[in-house]
């Protein structure tokens, strides 16, 4: 068997074959940001939580999440299961979907909480401010995986199977 040599059109060609379709990307990231809000927000009631502002805020930064990663996370699955079984789409799609959810909907809880704490922190581009900016991203990212996965259960990590299950039976 030979192998051919990657060249830049063939690798363009990969890629283009990964991206999801206009409808796919807007439909899909519409329902899915529904889905990841309907999740947070249910979570967050049920927990009795503070004030119906926050529980607004928290389930509008979960579908904002949600509406960002779908395309992401759909190409980088495609990418991933391009000519591979209905079995590597599944896994594909469940990693890289619940991987871009999760990292998308942080970073935007990591800007929203270095935004409150701006006012607080040194002149830009100084280096003090370098290290004050580093460490709340981190502390905010940190503060999200313990306190806000948990909104994605049950009703998110349903939507990932179920998503997961059309992508796998989506033909590539």
């Amino acid at each position: 068997m030979t192998s051919h040599p990657a060249t830049p059109s063939r690798n363009l060609n990969y890629l283009r074959r990964a991206l999801p379709g206009w409808r796919v990307a807007f439909f899909g990231s519409l329902l899915w940001a529904m889905a990841m809000g309907a999740s947070a927000l249910v979570n967050l009631l049920l927990d009795n939580w503070v004030t119906p502002d926050k529980i607004r805020t928290v389930s509008l930064l979960f579908a904002s999440g949600g509406a960002l990663a779908f395309p992401v996370g759909v190409f980088a699955a495609r990418l991933v299961s391009l000519a591979r079984g209905p079995e590597v789409a599944f896994a594909s799609a469940m990693v890289c979907l619940a991987a871009a959810t999760i990292g998308l909907t942080a970073g935007l809880y990591a800007l929203q909480y270095r935004s409150y704490y701006a006012e607080w922190h040194a002149p830009v581009f100084t280096l003090t401010w370098g290290f004050q900016l580093a460490f709340t991203m981190a502390v905010a990212l940190y503060q999200f995986v313990v306190l806000g996965i948990r909104l994605y259960f049950p009703l998110g990590f349903i939507a990932l199977a179920a998503v997961s299950l059309w992508f796998a039976q989506q033909r590539r």
